[in-house]
């Protein structure tokens, strides 16, 4: 990690040459842009220090030999008084290095940047690495400590994110080659997964057909033979809560049991994701969220609201030739999904002519059944120890044969199922909450007027 840590501060500072050398920044100062960052290096690490009020051994060790700045317990104490070190000033501010690097970035101010606009992204994640080694070497480290560090990586996170330097649901440091590997299942384990998935009939064959035609055409490639170029890049469409997220992340994994992706992972995205309110940066972003997705699945949600606008100033269109160009690029290692609602889908697809050809094929999500949402219902229960009395599963029975013979524009399928189980917990809550000792079994059962007045909207 040590080495890792040094390598990382010294590209930070690199860079700070970079920007100085190149115009990347204007601002008069009595010292190099170098400088400037290693005494916030300094006061970031200061600011960690002084979280539980105390600047420690171990803590003072780390700042002499990591950040290479030799200071006293007594120079370090005037420092914090003198810049403030504390909660309510430093924690809530963002260093005037980050700013200058994000400033850089978000606005272009270095054509042909060789760091490819993702200074301000490598300088955060650097100080991340700075928490995290400072805090592990740190054998007196407390909660106060930790808490500070992800409170303040939060605020640099969103500071990034209002210059769509970093997508709405990425968290610096904590991408899919840092997450926590997932045991591996069997191409035949995943399948049954999929199967055992509450309806969905018309869904599971179109998968397994498509499944069964990549296999194939792995075993004749193997086998020196000639193979077809199948188009693994797919539409859903149906209602919301019908499984098309569920559907995608699985197929994310099936694909990479079957060696068509090499990561396997699920990148979900919808417009905020992609688009930004600036000339230019949408490209950037979209570039940014393609780019984490490489070696997976890219899941866009609602994809249709990229195209349904497209008065002056609106960018969705340049998203999408962002990311038609970029299905071509890496036409090997990157499958698009899209999905939403079917009719707004069939204009997105004739909104652009490379969306039909690229898109060829599309999986129907029908809503569920009744008898379908009872299942999923009974499901949910389960998962968190509860059950339905007879009285109480008639009552569920009715409910969800009206609605779904009386759909109308808040029909949600499962999140509906979702929803009427949480507020039945609820129900369930605050007429037991009062009952002195109760029994394992009065805390599982939701009873016929735990589910009475429900509406969902």
């Amino acid at each position: 990690m040590e080495k890792k840590l040094i390598s990382s501060i010294n590209k930070c500072y690199e860079m700070c040459d970079y920007i100085e050398a190149n115009g990347g920044i204007k601002t008069p100062l009595r010292v190099s842009f170098r400088e400037v960052l290693r005494l916030e290096f300094l006061d970031f690490a200061l600011y960690l220090a002084y979280s539980d009020g105390l600047l420690n051994t171990y803590e003072n060790d780390f700042i002499k030999k990591e950040l290479e700045i030799d200071i006293s317990e007594n120079d370090a104490s005037k420092i914090r008084e003198k810049r403030r070190l504390n909660k309510d000033n430093y924690g809530e501010t963002i260093p005037y290095a980050v700013k200058v690097f994000v400033i850089s970035d978000a606005g272009r101010k270095i054509r042909n940047d060789k760091y490819d606009y993702k200074k301000a992204k490598t300088l955060v994640e650097t100080l991340r690495e700075i928490g995290q080694c400072f805090i592990a070497l740190n054998q007196d480290s407390s909660e106060v400590e930790v808490q500070a560090l992800t409170e303040y990586l939060e605020l640099l996170d969103k500071f990034l994110k209002d210059y769509g330097l970093l997508r709405p649901d990425q968290k610096i440091g904590l991408d899919k080659k840092n997450a926590e590997p997932e045991e591996e299942k069997s191409t035949e384990e995943l399948l049954s997964e999929l199967n055992s998935l509450v309806g969905l009939n018309g869904v599971k064959t179109e998968v397994n057909q498509l499944v069964n035609l990549l296999k194939v055409q792995k075993l004749r490639e193997e086998h020196g033979l000639k193979s077809s170029n199948v188009n693994k890049h797919l539409i859903f469409s149906g209602n919301p809560g019908s499984g098309k997220t569920t559907v995608a992340r699985l197929l994310s994994k099936i694909y990479k049991s079957i060696g068509v992706v090499n990561q396997g992972h699920l990148i979900e995205v919808d417009r905020s994701g992609l688009v930004c309110g600036y000339i230019g940066q949408t490209a950037l972003k979209t570039s940014e969220v393609v780019e984490s997705a490489l070696g997976g699945i890219l899941f866009i949600d609602e994809a249709y609201t990229l195209t349904n606008n497209k008065g002056e100033g609106d960018f969705g269109q340049e998203a999408v030739d962002t990311i038609l160009k970029s299905m071509e690029d890496h036409r090997d290692d990157l499958i698009v999904i899209c999905a939403g609602y079917t009719e707004p889908m069939e204009e997105f697809m004739d909104s652009n002519p490379g969306l039909r050809s690229r898109f060829s094929k599309v999986i129907v999500f029908e809503d569920y059944s009744a008898s379908e949402e009872i299942q999923i219902l009974k499901s949910m229960c389960q998962k968190q120890d509860y059950i339905l009395s007879d009285d109480a599963l008639k009552r569920a029975e009715s409910f969800f044969e009206y609605r779904c013979q009386h759909k109308d524009k808040t029909f949600a399928n499962a999140r509906d199922v979702r929803n009427y189980l949480e507020k039945a917990i609820t129900n369930q809550a605050t007429r037991i909450v009062n009952v002195s000792n109760p029994s394992e079994i009065l805390l599982k059962t939701i009873e016929e007027e735990d589910l009475a007045n429900i509406e969902l909207s």
